[in-house]
């Protein structure tokens, strides 16, 4: 069995930085994980040959794969940290909730220290909490040993090796004064206070003093020391500290539609995403605001893209609370940039698979915009068990509630052209009886023997749809009445797109095939 098999690729992650979910036949979380390129690390996953038994069973179970997109790495560990606290995956190790919702405290004496607590027991000033626990190390880590900031419990009577490896300033020897000490812990409690950008320029313009005055050893330390602050000041929108839950809402209006994502937070954590699309009208987003709150909590606080035109909305919240509700428009600051980041996972998401859909409109010549495309496929061992599949996509998405499989009825044999001939006759006669949509373009896994028993169907049935067929060695396109097949570019979304389409068709078969092949035929 392809490790690959199983897995429907349907979003086509980006290169951005974030978390992937992967998720099982049934739609449940088994493996949350984070990546500096989503693109890249997800499709490791189905390269790779794994030598560990854990990985190959997860990679073997995988089906789908969502994702979210973050500005960093640091924000993707941070939400990877909340989201497998919150879903607990099955593949994921379990992390003890102790090491959860962890502070930094710089401590109340004459030469302080930075430790790391998970209680406020200690005299000083504390910082958190932080979900992250290897952010926060890297925090701590950084600041103690650039700032020369103390570690130990007590200080000894003579230096100990992080003085000799420039990592403390030895105040236990009296190397360094008490007032120059607790300026250097002030510049801790600055950077850690979020004074980040004066900071900075603080310490540049010591450095430049002293280097004017050919202090260069000193000169250097300020430039570690700005270099460490710049690495560590990177804003952090998933991880901040609130006292309420929030909302955060953003839209795309994109050719008549609306493309919306609601990022749910718990106390200033990241949790859920919710996506959705619709036609777009008069005042759509106060619509959605009223139809998406009537079956989902109402948080204290919901983040907006602009200011609403019917001031009764945010009553009607209020109503449904039972408590107050703010309605924020963030021009600038960390709810702005969530409000972007929102934006970005919309394009990554919805917009990408938009774009298929258009780009498949204009390589194929389309009258319409392909908005849902069934594919059939036939599958058999040497002509017994033969079965047949279709899957509909509908705006590039697998709609699998729309998936029929075949059990032949006509023939039992390794003619492929009879195969697709008896479920496209028997897929569109039931549409026609039903008067149910019919898809926008019919896929046919196979070359021009395929396509032409898939016409023979439709003539027979009076239909005339778009359909084409994609033949697998070469990923040509053949099209009724052309005698030569088309190439489309191999980077082509539009081809990208016909390609997941056909793979998950023939997923589906060979799966309902082998399922038939273990029952004797006595299955469906």
């Amino acid at each position: 069995m392809k490790k690959y098999e199983n897995f429907v690729d349907t979003t086509t992650p980006p290169k951005d930085p974030g978390c992937y979910l992967f998720k099982n036949k049934d739609g449940k979380i088994i493996y949350i994980g984070k990546a500096k390129s989503l693109k890249k690390r997800i499709k490791s996953y189905f390269k790779t040959t794994y030598k560990d038994q854990k990985t190959r069973v997860l990679a073997s179970k995988i089906q789908s794969v969502d994702f979210f997109v973050t500005k960093n790495e640091v924000e993707a560990l941070i939400l990877e940290n909340n989201l497998i606290r919150k879903h607990k995956p099955k593949f994921n190790i379990d992390l003890k909730e102790s090491k959860r919702y962890a502070y930094l405290v710089l401590t109340d004496e004459n030469f302080p220290k930075l430790l790391t607590v998970r209680n406020k027991k200690l005299k000083g000033k504390y910082f958190g909490p932080f979900t992250s626990g290897e952010y926060r190390e890297i925090l701590r880590k950084l600041l103690t040993n650039n700032f020369g900031i103390r570690t130990c419990n007590k200080m000894p009577k003579r230096a100990c090796l992080r003085f000799h490896i420039k990592l403390c300033d030895a105040p236990c020897e009296g190397k360094i004064s008490k007032r120059t000490y607790q300026k250097n812990a002030k510049k801790v409690k600055r950077f850690l206070d979020g004074k980040t950008t004066k900071l900075i320029e603080q310490l540049e313009t010591e450095m430049n003093t002293f280097s004017k005055k050919l202090l260069f050893e000193t000169a250097k330390t300020r430039r570690d020391q700005i270099d460490a602050l710049k690495y560590l000041n990177i804003k952090q929108n998933m991880e901040r500290e609130k006292k309420h839950d929030e909302n955060v809402i953003n839209y795309i209006l994109s050719e008549g539609k609306v493309y919306t994502i609601v990022f749910n937070l718990k106390k200033g954590v990241l949790t859920t995403k919710n996506e959705f699309s619709f036609e777009g009208g008069v005042n759509f987003f106060e619509e959605f605001l009223k139809a998406y709150y009537s079956e989902n909590p109402v948080p204290k606080e919901i983040i907006i893209p602009k200011k609403l035109n019917d001031l009764s909305i945010k009553k009607y919240l209020e109503k449904i609370r039972g408590k107050k509700v703010s309605l924020s428009v963030p021009r600038s600051g960390a709810k702005k940039e969530l409000l972007e980041l929102v934006k970005r996972n919309i394009e990554v998401g919805f917009l990408k698979q938009n774009t298929m859909v258009s780009s498949l409109k204009t390589e194929l010549n389309l009258n319409s915009t392909p908005k849902i495309i069934e594919t059939f496929d036939v599958s058999h061992t040497g002509g017994t068990n033969v079965v047949g599949a279709m899957v509909r996509f509908t705006d590039a998405k697998p709609d699998k509630s729309n998936y029929r499989k075949f059990k032949m009825k006509s023939f039992q044999s390794n003619d492929d052209f009879l195969g697709i001939y008896e479920i496209v006759k028997r897929r569109y006669t039931r549409l026609k009886e039903s008067k149910d949509d019919f898809p926008d373009l019919i896929v046919i896994d196979g070359g021009i023997g395929q396509l032409n028993a898939a016409l023979k169907a439709l003539n027979e049935l009076s239909l005339k749809l778009p359909i084409i067929g994609l033949a697998k060695q070469f990923e040509e396109v053949y099209l009724p009445n052309k005698s030569k097949p088309l190439r489309l570019k191999k980077d082509s979304l539009a081809l990208k797109l016909l390609i997941l389409g056909r793979d998950e068709a023939h997923r589906f078969a060979v799966k309902y095939h082998r399922l038939l092949r273990s029952k004797g035929m006595k299955g469906e």
